[in-house]
């Protein structure tokens, strides 16, 4: 099989396990993912940080960004353009204003209420979404390549975190050139160190031999 192929099937059966997750259960691990992000040392520090809506059965990162914009934080969210195929960011500051269904439904800036991002140079914290992962920090998206295109623009290397239902954590994803790989995946049970083959369990540090 092809490696598309191999990755449409990998996408195709965590989307479907996923979309069994009952909502209240959904709702818990969101709640607990966020409180792990909000404790990241990287997040704390960070004072423009890059994130997405949710939609469908994902992460539910609406509860983050209010809360990144409760921190003072300054907020950048995407906008897909189907013209160029690529992400248009812009700064955002009361999403309830500024947001509406865009592209697949997912709610984006609304161009005429919001300032376009002109430089990558400021990104200080990415949140990433994606279908699936392994511990290691590979990543499948949706299929779009709009990230891995976004990603390839960023002229320094801020860290890269997702965050995901553990059972959307796999063995392994098979990897093309322009893939990027994240630094940080955080589930509901974990906050992992992708990178370094170091874990975070429960608020604890263990370490582990990256597989």
């Amino acid at each position: 099989m092809s490696t598309q192929g191999q990755k449409q099937t990998i996408r195709q059966q965590v989307l479907a396990s996923r979309e069994q997750l009952p909502c209240a259960v959904r709702a818990e691990h969101s709640a607990a993912i966020t409180g792990r992000l909000l404790a990241m040392p990287e997040y704390r520090r960070a004072n423009v940080v890059l994130g997405y809506m949710n939609f469908g059965n994902e992460f539910a990162s609406d509860v983050w960004i209010k809360r990144v914009l409760a921190d003072g934080k300054k907020l950048i969210l995407p906008r897909a353009n189907p013209s160029t195929k690529l992400l248009d960011l812009y700064w955002i500051e009361n999403p309830e204003t500024q947001l509406a269904p865009g592209m697949y439904g997912i709610r984006e800036p609304i161009v005429e209420l919001s300032t376009a991002v002109l430089t990558l140079n400021a990104l200080e914290f990415v949140l990433l979404p994606g279908v699936a992962f392994t511990r290691e920090g590979a990543r499948l998206g949706y299929g779009g390549g709009f990230y891995d295109k976004l990603l390839a623009r960023v002229p320094h290397q801020p860290p890269l975190v997702t965050a995901a239902f553990s059972l959307q954590v796999v063995q392994k994803i098979p990897q093309e050139s322009t893939d990027r790989k994240v630094e940080w995946l955080v589930t509901e049970n974990e906050t992992i160190c992708c990178n370094q083959g170091s874990e975070k369990k429960n608020g604890d540090t263990t370490t582990s031999k990256s597989r």
